[in-house]
């Protein structure tokens, strides 16, 4: 999930906001100042049901980026990079490059998350006691009662045992340690997903059907969502057990050609685009890296500027090339290339370029590894 803009850093962390956040904002102010506030507390003028209701979803974002930043900070200690958090339509997503190395970290990270969320939803709710029993009885008692709830809400879902949720990652967890087998534990934990999303949609359209509102329509986009996020999650897994200890410079083409920055695109589509076999071309100087061209990025050019604009124009530039060494497990690298617009690493010794990765390299290497453990299994 892309975030649209950042707001900045926490805990040495970029956080960004994915613009679907708007919608379930807007959503939660207008249920809670248009509906929930007023049938709970009549009698008091609009712009104090608009102002609490705001304020309420606020803090319930404060809350869900708290969760994040949480499953962030753990992981750092556990020796994994954190790439950025983002908040989007349902909720937050830490973006870890790596696995965790052993099942205690993998409970440690997912766990911390929604104990977060459970320790917010008691302080908030006994701050809501207190004031209760001070004599309080208003719109802010009435927030607090509504954070209290939805926080350990948020907890109690996020534990449910099924991928990608929280809970999910606990019960690959326990499953990593049962058997000692990370991808069986991951395919079990992206099954369970895929249960839980399936009875999320029948139970969401059972409840639009028999009229209880929209809300059930909402439940079962929650359960569509699971269900494409745990199927995700098990190609993935199989795909990095088909792909456990292959190196980029076992799947790289090497010394790919290349051409000059300099050159126009006029050029090279009337000289040199049959005399080079890829749909990828790195640009060099001095054997260095210094950008890449995809025929897609070529074609977008009109003919009529083709002779004055350059291939180092229509390039990805330099800083935004996805870089590897030979020596770099594949499996590390394959997260930072789904990020890549061009979906290339350009492979590099010494700052010299000496092969590129592109997705038909890497099938290749999925559809190997596979065979591989195939026949190690039909050995055993």
């Amino acid at each position: 999930m892309r975030a649209s803009f950042r707001i900045g850093r926490i805990a040495g962390v970029p956080v960004g906001v994915n613009w679907s956040v708007l919608v379930i904002f807007l959503l939660i102010a207008w249920a809670l100042s248009a509906t929930q506030f007023p049938r709970a507390y009549p009698g008091r003028p609009v712009v104090a049901y608009v102002a609490a209701g705001l304020a309420a979803a606020v803090v319930f974002f404060l809350g869900l980026l708290a969760h994040e930043v949480s499953h962030a900070v753990v992981a750092k200690r556990n020796g994994l990079q954190v790439q950025g958090i983002t908040l989007w339509l349902f909720g937050g997503v830490a973006e870890l490059r790596g696995e965790a190395p052993n099942p205690g970290a993998e409970l440690r990270i997912a766990g911390v998350g929604p104990l977060v969320s459970l320790l917010l939803g008691f302080l908030f709710g006994g701050i809501a006691v207190v004031l209760s029993l001070a004599g309080a009885d208003g719109l802010l008692l009435g927030s607090l009662a509504w954070l209290a709830g939805i926080n350990v809400l948020l907890a109690v879902f996020n534990v449910l045992p099924a991928a990608p949720l929280d809970g999910g990652r606990l019960l690959r967890a326990a499953v990593w340690k049962a058997t000692g087998d990370r991808t069986k534990a991951s395919v079990v934990a992206a099954r369970a997903g895929w249960v839980l999303g399936a009875l999320l949609i029948g139970l969401g359209l059972f409840q639009f059907l028999t009229g209880f509102g929209v809300g059930g329509l909402w439940l079962a986009l929650i359960g569509w969502f699971l269900i494409g996020a745990a199927g995700m999650e098990e190609r993935q897994a199989r795909m990095g057990s088909a792909l456990a200890g292959v190196r980029v410079g076992d799947v790289m083409t090497p010394q790919p050609q290349t051409a000059s920055a300099e050159m126009t695109v006029a050029d090279f589509v009337d000289h040199y685009l049959f005399a080079y076999r890829h749909s990828a071309l790195p640009l060099t100087e001095d054997g260095r890296p210094v950008g890449l061209v995809t025929l897609d990025r070529v074609r977008g050019i009109p003919a009529e500027r083709r002779a004055t604009t350059t291939l180092a124009e229509v390039a990805c530039r330099a800083g935004d090339l996805v870089l590897a060494r030979p020596e770099e497990q594949l499996n590390d690298l394959l997260p930072r290339l789904s990020e890549c617009t061009d979906g290339r690493a350009l492979v590099v010794v010494d700052q010299r370029l000496v092969g590129i990765v592109s997705p038909s390299d890497i099938s290749r290497a999925v559809q190997r590894g596979s065979l591989r453990h195939q026949t190690a299994g039909d050995r055993r």
